[in-house]
């Protein structure tokens, strides 16, 4: 089974209306959002085309950029780890990773997919963190979170996430993207540039901005890899 065969597709397509229902799919209160997300993984039972967002492999743009930067034990942390594919790339890839997902049911399967697993797979909100990991990260990995987002949480990720590089670290961001100004009916909400300028704001330096295209059958999905660095 791959997350691009028909079968997969089509009962992912069918997955993704039922769950458009349910409460909290639009909502930006953090429990009603939070009961969401955990729906997502209660009602899938052990078909992963019924969350939306597992490829079941991790992100190509993700492995590539591992390939020119390896950890060599640094610490990374994977945000919203879901079934934990990148988050074995980039352990794979010599980081010492730590991931976190809201839903104890994404951590629960990611834990029952790698289970000799070295990375350190814990259930988390990302607005309520450990202290000890603020500040504390060289890599910090933002796979389709924010995208999930609607506001007030969206507007305050940005600033969480930035509060976990350590000086000199690196946050990568993978989202869809859209034209500044154009309206979404999400989720999800793809990010506008003028978005992405806000973790520059936050301190952070732009080191690029490399967008690309996902292709799905009839449509052609903009997305964008952007690294940024924090000053140390």
């Amino acid at each position: 089974m791959t997350a691009n065969d028909d079968d997969f597709l089509g009962r992912r397509e069918a997955a993704r209306t039922r769950l458009d229902g349910l409460a909290g799919a639009r909502d930006g209160d953090p429990a009603e959002r939070g009961a969401w997300f955990q729906a997502v993984y209660d009602s899938a039972g052990d078909d992963p085309a019924a969350v939306p967002w597992a490829d079941l492999a991790p992100k190509d743009v993700l492995v590539d950029w591992l390939v020119r930067h390896p950890g060599e034990g640094r610490r990374a942390l994977d945000i919203g780890c879901g079934l934990g594919d990148n988050a074995e790339a980039i352990a794979a890839a010599g980081y010492r990773t730590s991931a976190f997902d809201l839903a104890p049911g994404a951590i629960e399967w990611a834990r029952k997919r790698f289970p000799d697993s070295p990375v350190d797979y814990r259930v988390g909100d990302l607005f309520a963190l450990p202290t000890d990991w603020v500040g504390n990260f060289g890599l910090v990995h933002e796979c389709y979170t924010i995208q999930a987002l609607d506001d007030p949480l969206r507007s305050q990720a940005f600033a969480a996430i930035a509060a976990l590089l350590a000086p000199g670290g690196t946050l990568l961001v993978i989202t869809r993207t859209r034209a500044e100004g154009c309206a979404a009916d999400g989720p999800p909400w793809p990010l506008m540039p003028s978005e992405l300028v806000r973790f520059e704001a936050l301190g952070l330096e732009r080191v690029s901005a490399t967008p690309y295209t996902v292709e799905r059958p009839g449509r052609r999905i903009p997305h964008v890899l952007a690294e940024f660095r924090r000053p140390g």
